[in-house]
C-alpha cells in the first residue's frame, strides 16, 4: 500500500519538479511609448502618487499629539 502511495505522490509531483513546459519571458521593450504623456497627465499622476505616499504619513504626524494622549489615557 505504501508503495502505491509513493507512486501516486511521485506522479503528482513530477510536473512540479520538471518545471513549466512554456518558457516565461518578460515583455521588455526599449523603444519609447506609442503615445506621449502630456503635461496635464504627468502633473495628475505625480500629484496622485505623492498624495498616496505622503498623505497617510502626514496625517499621522499632524495628529501625533492626539495619539499620545490616547496612549496615556489607557
Amino acid at each position: 500500500m505504501s508503495g502505491l502511495l509513493r507512486g501516486i505522490a511521485r506522479v503528482r509531483a513530477a510536473p512540479v519538479l520538471r518545471g513549466s513546459a512554456i518558457p516565461q519571458r518578460a515583455n521588455i521593450t526599449t523603444r519609447p511609448a506609442k503615445d506621449a504623456f502630456g503635461p496635464v497627465e504627468t502633473i495628475v499622476g505625480l500629484t496622485m502618487f505623492s498624495l498616496t505616499i505622503l498623505g497617510p504619513s502626514g496625517w499621522v504626524l499632524a495628529n501625533l499629539e492626539n495619539y499620545k494622549k490616547k496612549d496615556a489615557a489607557e
